[in-house]
């Protein structure tokens, strides 16, 4: 007995002990030709659909007109216009005392880190905070002329957490190296 470990081992001239494709040709055969009709007949609405479309039909355009006719309507009131201001009022948030203390210890850590860090590196941290400053000047400018905004608040507080993120990944980043 040989053992077989690829399928090229096996013999190619054995036939199968049931060949199945005249079936399957006489039923593509055969479904050429009653096929289509079959399709025809499956596509073709029934009277009891046609009947259900013309209700639902009838439904919709009575609601239309009950809902035209029928409601108290009129043209709509102009809404009131608030003036703009001037100029944007300054927004200064007052943060947690030890988040600020923090803060202003890790930017100034910065410079020193920075340099324990190849030049690509810095030129995109560097990139990275002046984007990230700007975008804290331009929404607090924006929460300048509108104070209440949620969603402004909640981007400015994002900006600061990305501030921070960057902060603390350069922080991270030096450590590393001076271990190495």
């Amino acid at each position: 007995m040989t053992t077989i470990k690829s399928l090229r081992d096996l013999p190619r001239d054995i036939a199968p002990a049931r060949d199945l494709w005249p079936a399957i040709e006489a039923q593509i055969a055969e479904e050429g030709s009653i096929g289509r009709l079959r399709r025809w007949r499956r596509l073709k609405p029934t009277p009891g659909q046609l009947g259900a479309l013309a209700a639902a039909l009838a439904s919709l355009a009575i609601g239309i007109w009950v809902g035209r006719t029928a409601l108290p309507g009129g043209t709509p009131q102009p809404v009131a216009q608030v003036p703009e201001p001037a100029a944007a009022m300054p927004v200064a948030y007052v943060n947690d005392p030890r988040y600020t203390a923090q803060r202003a210890a890790m930017i100034r850590a910065l410079e020193a880190q920075l340099v324990a860090l190849p030049p690509e590196t810095q030129a995109r941290v560097a990139a990275s905070l002046a984007t990230i400053r700007k975008s804290m000047q331009d929404i607090q400018n924006a929460l300048g002329r509108d104070p209440g905004n949620a969603l402004l608040q909640e981007l400015l507080v994002d900006t600061y957490q990305e501030e921070m993120r960057v902060l603390t990944a350069v922080q991270e980043a030096s450590s590393v190296r001076e271990e190495i």
